[in-house]
């Protein structure tokens, strides 16, 4: 069975002449150990709610990955195999979700599978407590990760490893492939971490030294593992490529095919006859795992018919959360939070402007599951009825600590998992800290909320360490990630609203330190927030148009009026979200922006973005310096967001 994943992994890598040998050839008895004898999965049906969760968080070792879904029965075809790595196959360099039936993430960046990882044994953890009952274990599975040195240097293994030992998550077994090669060599030269101990004083249960190559000491250390009450690591000493005569123990093996006369050499080594991509029908059969997971399902869906018969209210609503709907009653929910704005007026910050939308929407939303990069009192993440999450203690609000990459990667699990819509926030400077994590939940279409608070110079004393200026705009540049920044207590309910209800993608809510005053509009314009850009103010026979974002719409509503003042007609554009505008319809975007009115743009971050928007013969009233320790005041006066600069700047494009 080992062999038969040497095989293909060394068989696949030759053929694309691309790929990574070394960790599926030095892992292949850990597979067999796992997938044969403890990992509960139906390949007919691997959206099986109950079932375990795999991720190969040592992404690049694919073909193991591969080789398993093909081998026990997965839609992974022989021909998906020969097609490793090319365009459009299942079967591409690294592991993605929703290409590949049976993957579970997208892994590539090191380190962030073990991360997503202890985001899926979160939400098992959650969900049990929620929905499980006397006799219904309905929630009920582990899940097993992958790990190699690489992952483990990481700093992200760090963060998410420290908090699931804190949170005592035991149903979270990792597998790490101690084989001490990296891609410069032996790791001795860079990496001498005492890694059992690192793990037990995160909070672990360690088994040490396990033979790698041992199926049965592995499966035995899988079993004792599951009776532990922490999470588990079991350290499994390994030989990369292990398999081929010449080049296993070493670093060559690691991310290059192997040719055809080590290939040879590694068949007749390991008493392996058959051809290329051909299979034996007796390896075939004890890899099948089609029947048995087709039992493990069978049982698991009797238990949860009895489940709903006895807990009708309870079945219904895990099922709805499983498959991502919201409750019926949202829309309503929505609007109401946005009625109750339109009511108040109130002229408050953004960052608090979210937290009142957070206490309208989460008592209707049993889904959300909030948190904070240890900001909580300024992000203003947490709502009246919040329940911190502790070890010991389920709840809906979790102090993920000083571990933004962290929060983000295990969000990120939360949402793959399925039962939750995760948020957690830090400040936007911060976002640098979680942006690949940003970029994958992008990647693999994502239902994370990514707040950022202190968005810009308006934060005031604390300087230009923590004064954004570039973030907005390169978080725009990332595909299919929306980025919202409100300007009002209206804009921030619709801002979560969309967020919320968007399936496809995740979300950054980007809010305000400092005060912003409640602007007015019609019920259209409200309407209007949802598609990113809107009218905010017109008048007759404008001749220019002024767009903003956040806390500069102010800016921009005063400098209209001092315009109007002189004569010159402006309109006031909000674009809270480019993203989303730039999905709108040709004759919507055409009503917003109309051809041929010059533009100015104002924004408290680079200017260079928004050019796309204004054009080359447009202004842009923004910072390209970094900023500065002063009262928000005095830094806004210093940076020229001021009415006269916005006065100056629309005068001089209808001159040129």
């Amino acid at each position: 069975m080992a062999n038969a994943i040497r095989a293909l992994a060394m068989d696949a890598v030759q053929k694309a002449n691309s790929g990574h040998p070394g960790m599926p050839m030095g892992m292949a008895e850990i597979a067999v150990a796992l997938w044969s004898g403890h990992y509960s999965h139906n390949p007919a049906n691997p959206k099986w709610l109950n079932r375990d969760r795999f991720l190969l968080s040592n992404g690049h070792g694919s073909m193991l990955h591969y080789a398993l879904l093909h081998l026990s029965g997965y839609g992974v075809t022989m021909d998906d195999i020969k097609a490793f790595r090319q365009m459009h196959s299942k079967t591409p360099g690294h592991p993605e979700v929703d290409v590949t039936p049976g993957v579970e993430t997208t892994t590539g960046p090191l380190g962030q599978g073990i991360a997503n990882a202890v985001g899926m044994a979160l939400s098992e953890y959650l969900l049990a407590s929620q929905f499980n009952r006397p006799g219904f274990d309905i929630v009920d599975h582990y899940t097993y990760a992958f790990v190699g040195d690489g992952c483990l240097m990481e700093g992200i293994s760090h963060e998410v490893c420290a908090l699931a030992g804190t949170l005592g998550l035991n149903k979270l077994i990792a597998l790490y492939d101690d084989n001490g090669i990296s891609i410069d060599g032996k790791v001795e030269g860079w990496f001498t971490d005492d890694t059992p101990k690192r793990f037990e004083a995160y909070g672990w249960n360690v088994i040490r030294a396990v033979d790698g190559h041992d199926v049965a000491a592995v499966a035995a250390a899988i079993a004792a593992a599951k009776t532990s009450s922490k999470p588990t690591l079991i350290c499994c000493k390994t030989i990369i490529g292990k398999g081929s005569p010449n080049l296993q123990g070493g670093d060559k093996v690691h991310g290059a095919a192997l040719g055809d006369k080590e290939i040879a050499a590694v068949r007749e080594y390991i008493g392996w006859d058959a051809a290329p991509f051909e299979m034996p029908a007796d390896v075939y059969a004890a890899w099948d795992a089609k029947a048995a997971g087709a039992k493990r399902e069978g049982d698991w869906s009797e238990l949860f018919a009895a489940y709903s018969a006895k807990f009708p209210a309870e079945a219904a609503e895990l099922s709805r959360r499983m498959q991502g709907d919201l409750p019926a009653s949202f829309d309503a929910t929505l609007a109401a939070a946005i009625a109750a704005c339109v009511d108040k007026k109130e002229n408050i910050a953004t960052r608090k402007a979210s937290q009142n939308a957070i206490q309208a929407l989460a008592p209707s939303l049993p889904e959300f599951l909030g948190g904070s990069a240890d900001l909580t009192g300024s992000n203003l993440t947490n709502w009246k009825e919040c329940v911190a999450l502790r070890s010991g203690q389920p709840g809906n609000h979790v102090n993920y600590g000083v571990r933004e990459f962290g929060m983000s990667a295990i969000m990120n699990g939360v949402t793959l998992h399925g039962g939750f819509i995760p948020f957690g926030a830090t400040f936007l400077t911060f976002s640098d800290y979680s942006r690949n994590a940003l970029r994958m939940a992008a990647l693999m279409k994502l239902r994370s909320i990514f707040v950022f608070t202190h968005d810009s110079i308006g934060l005031g004393e604390d300087g230009p360490t923590h004064q954004s200026v570039e973030h907005i705009s390169s978080m725009r540049l990332i595909p299919n990630l929306d980025n919202w920044r409100p300007c009002d207590t209206v804009e921030s309910v619709v801002s979560w609203g969309a967020a919320v209800k968007r399936k496809d993608g995740p979300s950054t809510l980007i809010f305000s330190r400092q005060n912003l005053p409640y602007q007015e509009r019609s019920a259209q314009q409200i309407a209007d927030i949802a598609r990113g850009g809107y009218v905010l103010q017109d008048v007759a026979n404008a001749q220019a148009i002024l767009i903003a974002t956040g806390s500069e719409i102010e800016l921009a509503v005063a400098a209209a009026a001092a315009l109007a003042a002189e004569g010159v007609a402006v309109r006031v554009v909000s674009m809270p979200s480019t993203d989303v505008y730039d999905r709108q319809d040709a004759a919507y975007k055409a009503g917003v922006l109309t051809k041929g009115l010059p533009r100015v743009a104002i924004e408290a971050g680079v200017s260079a973005f928004w050019y796309k928007y204004v054009g080359l013969e447009g202004a842009v009233v923004g910072i390209d310096t970094f900023g500065e320790s002063a009262p928000a005041g005095v830094l806004f006066k210093h940076f020229g967001f001021t009415v006269d600069n916005v006065v100056a700047k629309v005068k001089s494009v209808l001159l040129a």
